[in-house]
């Protein structure tokens, strides 16, 4: 497993825990943050036994967005961190899910602040979960900038376009209460239990086909934008496949023998 000073990795089972780890700074997104990010998503890709990913916070944040001190390297020995965005420029939108996809679920438990560029990351993930005392919002228009972490183009697509906008355009904070209300999060429990709450979520996903399990997320992400015609033609290409796994079988044994399922990746 990999990790930086301000990203920790952790298993649990087969899930993989990422956990923003700069508390003082509200998560802020740093260099080490990012190069941890990214690896931590390169991991979850390679390992077969990494069923899900959970994406979470320390000390009762999750991300309050750039940093831009950090980013330049200043106060910190970042050299190693400049020369790996030097020779990958875009490992930042990678670790910020804006270029990268991973195969797995991730699942958000999000605590306090996930604001600006917390959100915009919020916005990559599958499955998200926070505390009632969450707060949400992109706060770049008052500050004259652009939120260019995929906001434009993401959020209309995932909340009604007049949340979408509202929240692009007038740069407010939203409540964990609103932002389940526009559908930004799945569920909202209470405060210190949104990492819990997620884990449980993730048992089971990981509970489940992990072939059928990456299929199914796949053909939602690469059929979203298709016509329906198109996206039920790629969802047979995608789906048809799973049937003829020894994991279906071992599926289907299993319930009629009233067990769990013992899955294999094949």
């Amino acid at each position: 497993m990999g990790g930086t000073e301000h990203l920790d990795v952790r298993r649990e089972g087969a899930t993989l825990v990422l956990t923003l780890n700069r508390p003082e700074a509200k998560n802020a997104l740093s260099l080490p943050m990012l190069v941890g990010l990214y690896d931590g998503w390169l991991e979850a890709d390679a390992d077969d036994a990494i069923r899900s990913v959970v994406l979470t916070g320390a000390g009762g944040a999750f991300c309050a967005g750039m940093d831009l001190k950090a980013l330049a390297g200043k106060g910190m020995d970042g050299q190693q961190y400049r020369d790996r965005m030097k020779a990958d420029p875009d490992l930042h939108w990678k670790a910020m899910l804006r270029h990268h996809r991973p195969r797995k679920p991730v699942i958000a438990a999000v605590e306090g602040a996930c604001v600006a560029g917390g959100t915009e990351i919020l916005q990559g993930t599958d499955i998200r979960v926070a505390g009632e005392s969450a707060m949400f919002g992109l706060f770049e228009v008052k500050r004259g900038l652009f939120p260019i972490g995929g906001s434009t183009v993401r959020l209309p697509r995932q909340i009604p376009r007049t949340h979408a906008l509202e929240m692009l355009l007038t740069g407010r904070p939203y409540s964990a209460a609103e932002a389940a209300a526009i559908g930004l999060v799945g569920s909202v429990v209470p405060d210190g239990t949104a990492l819990d709450a997620a884990l449980a979520l993730a048992e089971r996903v990981n509970a489940c086909g992990p072939l059928a399990v990456e299929a199914v997320k796949a053909s939602v992400y690469e059929t979203a934008e298709l016509s329906e015609s198109d996206g039920l033609a790629a969802e047979l290409k995608r789906g048809w496949p799973i049937f003829d796994t020894a994991d279906a079988k071992e599926g289907a044994r299993a319930f009629a023998e009233h067990r769990p399922a013992v899955f294999r990746r094949e």
